[in-house]
C-alpha cells in the first residue's frame, strides 16, 4: 500500500525538496498494496510504449494492459483493454459519515480510470473498509480499496503508472496507492490536507465535495502506530456510483 502527502503550503508554491527528504518520504509513504506483487514488477509502460498502444486504439481510446497477478482479494474480471481517454465521468463515494465526490481525469490517466469505473460498477469496493488514514504535516490521507481491510489486498491484476514528473498532491487529490513501480491495482487514497509525496502515485481524480467529510473522520483520530494507522472509528465505503 503506497501514499503520502504533505499538508502545508499550496501545491504550487511548495517548494522542492531534497533528494535525501524525498527518498525519506517514499519510505513512509508507500502504500503498500502487495496485492501479490512486489516493486519488482514489470518494467514501465509509459512514454513511447503507451503512446504506441494509443496509436492503435480507436478514436476517443486508449489500449490498456491488465495483467493478471496475485489472488483477487474479491472475484472481479479484468476491465476492458479499450478505455475512453476523454468525455467527463464522475464518481460518488458513499462512506461511513458522508459522501465524496470525484471529477475523474480520463485524460490524464485514463486507464486507472478505466479500472477505477470498472471495479465500482462491478461492486468490488462495496462493504469495503477503509483501512489506513494518516494524520502528519507531510502524510494526510484516508486510504481505501482493499476489501480485505488487510492493506495487502487487491484485484487479481495489475496495470501501469500513469504519472508525470511534476505531479503534486494538495488536498482534493484522489490517486493510486501501489507497491513500486507499474504495481497499481484496486487501492487508493484520498488527500484531505496538502501532502507531500515523490510523483510515483498515479493522480486520476479530484474531489469536487466530501472534503469536510474526510477532515471529520481525520480530526475523531487514529489508532496503532507505524505504516498501519487506522481510523477510531471505521470507515466503509457502501457503495461507489459512477455517472459516465
Amino acid at each position: 500500500m503506497t501514499s503520502a502527502f504533505n499538508p502545508t503550503a499550496p501545491a504550487k508554491t511548495r517548494e522542492r525538496r531534497s533528494a535525501a527528504v524525498i527518498g525519506g518520504l517514499a519510505a513512509v509513504l508507500l502504500l503498500i498494496t502487495a496485492c501479490g506483487t512486489s516493486s519488482s514488477a514489470a518494467p514501465s509502460t509509459s512514454a513511447a510504449s503507451s503512446k504506441s498502444a494509443a496509436a492503435s486504439a480507436a478514436p476517443g481510446t486508449v489500449n490498456c494492459n491488465y495483467e493478471p497477478g496475485g489472488t483477487a482479494a474479491k472475484d472481479v474480471e479484468l476491465p476492458p483493454e479499450n478505455e475512453p481517454n476523454i468525455g467527463p465521468a464522475t464518481a460518488a463515494i458513499n462512506l461511513t459519515g458522508g459522501t465524496v465526490t470525484i471529477e475523474l481525469d480520463r485524460a490524464t490517466a485514463p486507464c486507472t480510470v478505466g479500472s477505477f469505473v470498472h471495479l465500482a460498477e462491478s461492486g468490488y469496493y462495496n462493504d469495503t473498509p477503509c483501512h489506513r488514514l494518516t494524520k502528519s504535516s507531510g502524510l494526510s490521507v484516508l486510504q481505501c480499496g482493499d476489501p480485505s481491510g488487510t492493506g495487502g489486498g487487491g484485484p487479481g491484476y495489475t496495470y501501469a503508472d500513469e504519472t508525470k514528473p511534476d505531479m503534486l498532491y494538495p488536498a482534493g487529490t484522489v490517486a493510486m496507492a501501489n507497491a513500486g513501480p507499474d504495481t497499481n491495482g484496486s487501492q487508493f487514497f484520498l488527500v484531505y490536507e496538502d501532502s507531500t509525496l515523490p510523483p510515483d502515485y498515479t493522480v486520476f481524480g479530484e474531489m469536487t465535495g466530501g472534503l469536510d467529510v474526510l477532515r471529520a473522520i481525520a480530526a475523531k483520530g487514529i489508532s496503532g502506530s507505524g505504516q498501519m494507522t487506522t481510523p477510531v472509528d471505521p470507515i466503509t465505503i457502501s457503495t461507489i456510483a459512477v455517472t459516465d
